[in-house]
């Protein structure tokens, strides 16, 4: 690591109704992570190019710290807030600064609008203990691994017309 500057890594939000979702699209052993309520602090090496990457997230409105959590999945970080305000409405950004920072993009696989949240009931149709379980990989030894004999046996593949 030289005297470079750092440079922020890409990140991807989302939100909910209650909770706001980050990743972190780098892959980085040991990052420095620092959940406060009215920002996110991130720091680490990148594993492909060793390159530091540092970004502090100023936030729209503050979020629970303490129930707030994160998970190094290996190729990114992912991390959930919890919002202070349950009955707010959405943030209309991430962050309270009117110009979109370029490092930051929408997560539209995890975004969910108010309109659909209103439509299933409001509120968190997810319990939090399962999404970290599941953010973390969980199953360990116990999860099935996919064996390429799987792939011989695919439907799909059984009588296709021969190319002209």
């Amino acid at each position: 690591m030289s005297n470079e500057t750092p440079v922020p890594p890409p990140v991807l939000w989302a939100q909910r109704k209650e909770d706001v979702f980050l990743t972190f699209s780098i892959e980085s052993k040991d990052p420095t992570i620092k959940i406060e309520k009215d920002r996110v602090y991130f720091k680490g090496v990148n594993a492909s190019d060793n390159r530091v990457n540092e970004v502090t997230i100023q936030l729209y409105e503050a979020v629970v710290p303490e129930t707030s959590a994160y998970v190094n999945k290996g190729r990114c970080i992912e991390m959930i807030l919890l919002k202070e305000k349950k009955d707010a409405p959405y943030w209309p950004s991430l962050t309270k600064d009117k110009k979109k920072p370029h490092y930051l993009k929408v997560d539209f696989n995890k975004w969910k609008d108010e309109d659909d949240e209103e439509e299933n009931g409001g509120g968190n149709s997810y319990d939090i203990e399962e999404m970290l379980r599941t953010m973390g990989g969980g199953g360990g030894d116990k999860a099935e691994k996919p064996s390429f004999d799987d792939l011989e046996t695919d439907s799909d593949d059984e009588n296709l017309p021969d190319l002209e």
